[in-house]
């Protein structure tokens, strides 16, 4: 791997990485080659800032996979603005919260999805622009490139914690450039390759997929799909060669009919968002003779922290890797010091800023690095407990703050069963992750009282107001829960009579 560029710049230069007359963006509006990437971003950029939106200010999208979803990102960074991507599969509470808590004075999305809005969740001053008028965004004369400060803010990306709302991570233009950098190099991704945007562009390993083929002078086919049949579908129309994908998408896949055609041009694999099974990989290797698999391990607050050479994975299935390029791990003992087991700590120029007006969430991740670091300054606390092996990998142990981990989604316990209780049917609810040979974690829900009668009812609420991945898989009526000796609900207890 040639060691990458560490010199960031300001995220819309990705629009200048590969030759002018070289596809770079495939939808369902057609194709754009690089210099049609640079006009469009550069127009999208000039007709935001047309709209008395200025610096600073943020603009949210709520919106499938389109040519404007996949071009924001670079326009808003050009235009001075960040943006807020925003999860197409939340409903209007947590989209409520996320324009709110950013402030956000303009929001991109469809009549259909507006009309699902309710009283109060667009805030005063936030200006709704339907995308139906979006063809008209590109017609303005464009930006030019810009000289942004790579330390200016580029989005916030709104990320679940173990308790309370999502929260907004702060990543400025340096941290969006050296990630795509760092991914494009050693994933060794090169000006030929297309890669298939299957991930939702609103977490940051969905972005990167945009970002870091840009960054390789690739193409990007971004798409939404509903069963594993349209993305192999795409991946033999569009001679796709990268996919990203998280364990539950994997098994599915590898489960559907390949055409030989297809499953042949695919040249690597990547996941992240939990561990693959031996069984999968194994499949994998059968369906996907090609492709080489890079297993990954990352943290919203810092992008991604490490990868594990394919050539390991057949001796290593369980490593989360090493380092990726511009990333310092460490593991750091109770003690603070160096350890071969504990907690997993990320310094160097892909941590985030922090969490938007949220300083006292902040100060718990966010924190001077420990003694001996390379890097210094603020490292992430990621709350992971990792062990390190004489080799150097790392193997993930556990995680320390009760987040749970389903089909590649953070999903905050508080948020299940804060819905849960807005239904009225329950009067006191606790959300778990319990493994699932598919989802990687299930959420189970227990609530109190035994009024079982109700479950349809209570479903009916959670779908209505919960985003699929968030629903509960098994629902426990319980009459009573069980309590630490403070008073509190012991989910400890809890967890181990699931398990048993």
């Amino acid at each position: 791997m040639k060691v990458p560029d560490p010199i960031p710049r300001p995220l819309d230069h990705l629009t200048l990485r590969g030759a002018p007359e070289a596809p770079a963006l495939v939808t369902r509006e057609g194709m754009l080659d690089y210099a049609g990437l640079e006009q469009a971003v550069g127009a999208l950029a000039a007709a935001l800032r047309a709209r008395d939106l200025g610096e600073g200010d943020r603009v949210a999208s709520w919106l499938p996979k389109t040519r404007l979803t996949s071009l924001l990102p670079l326009a808003c960074a050009r235009a001075g603005l960040i943006h807020v991507p925003i999860n197409p599969l939340l409903k209007h509470a947590q989209v409520a919260h996320i324009l709110a808590d950013s402030g956000a004075r303009a929001l991109l999305t469809a009549k259909a999805r507006i009309a699902t809005l309710e009283e109060g969740d667009v805030p005063a001053g936030c200006d709704l622009i339907d995308e139906e008028a979006s063809a008209a965004l590109f017609d303005t004369p464009p930006l030019l490139p810009s000289d942004r400060d790579p330390e200016d803010l580029a989005a916030l990306l709104y990320t679940s914690g173990s308790t309370g709302r999502p929260k907004g991570v702060m990543l400025t233009h340096a941290n969006l450039w050296l990630g795509a950098i760092s991914v494009a190099a050693y994933l060794g991704l090169a000006p030929e390759d297309r890669t298939l945007a299957v991930l939702p562009l609103s977490f940051d390993y969905g972005q990167n997929q945009l970002l870091s083929t840009w960054a390789a002078g690739g193409c990007v086919v971004p798409l939404d799909y509903l069963a594993a049949r349209d993305v192999i579908r795409a991946i033999e129309t569009h001679k796709i060669s990268t996919l990203a994908g998280v364990p539950p998408l994997w098994v599915q896949l590898v489960e559907a009919p390949w055409p030989a055609t297809a499953a042949l041009s695919l040249r690597r694999l990547t996941n992240s968002g939990g561990k693959l099974a031996p069984s999968v990989i194994r499949r994998m290797r059968e369906v996907f003779p090609a492709a080489d698999i890079y297993s990954m391990y990352g943290l919203t607050e810092a992008f991604r922290s490490t990868y594990l050479e394919p050539a390991l994975l057949d001796e290593h299935p369980d490593s989360m890797g090493t380092a990726i390029p511009f990333a310092e791990i460490m593991v750091i003992g109770p003690d603070g010091q160096a350890a071969a087991e504990g907690e997993l700590v990320h310094a160097g120029p892909l941590v985030a800023k922090g969490y938007w007006n949220d300083t006292a969430r902040t100060a718990e991740r966010f924190k001077p690095a420990p003694a001996g670091s390379i890097y210094g300054g603020t490292a992430v606390w990621s709350g992971d407990r990792v062990r390190r092996d004489a080799a150097g990998l790392l193997y993930f142990v556990g995680r320390e703050d009760g987040m749970i981990k389903t089909s590649g989604n953070r999903v905050s316990p508080t948020e299940v069963e804060e819905a849960a209780l807005a239904s009225g049917l329950v009067a006191e609810a606790v959300a778990l992750g319990v493994p699932d040979p598919r989802l990687g974690e299930a959420i189970a829900l227990v609530v109190r009282p035994d009024r079982r009668d109700e479950e349809a009812a209570l479903r009916a609420f959670l779908k209505r107001e919960l985003p699929n991945f968030m629903q509960p898989g098994p629902i426990v009526w319980r009459e009573d829960l069980p309590r630490s000796p403070n008073g509190k609900l012991d989910r400890v207890a809890l967890k181990q009579e699931l398990m048993g």
